[in-house]
């Protein structure tokens, strides 16, 4: 429990903090998941799009310091490595 007013305000901040942080994190596991069922369809131009569509999700992140850039250049690498196998 928090003792003092500055640590009640840091505790409330940081439930907010961590809400918007699950979601955000959701929607990046939602566009990846969007790319490998595209992948998993057989459709090369469906995963391109959504591919494309994925990136920017995964950057934001970054740029938010919610995931680590080397996470994202992960994710984008071998997503692209599984679509460029499918020709």
């Amino acid at each position: 429990m928090a003792n003092t007013k500055s640590a009640e305000k840091a505790a409330r901040q940081a439930e907010k903090h961590r809400a918007r942080n699950v979601a955000l994190r959701s929607r990046m596991r939602t566009a990846v998941r969007a790319v490998t069922t595209a992948i998993a369809g057989g459709n090369p131009e469906a995963a391109r799009v959504s591919y494309q569509q994925a990136v920017p999700v995964i950057d934001s992140l970054v740029g938010k310091r919610i995931i680590h850039r080397n996470k994202a250049a992960r994710h984008k690498s071998r997503l692209a490595a599984r679509i460029r196998a499918m020709h």
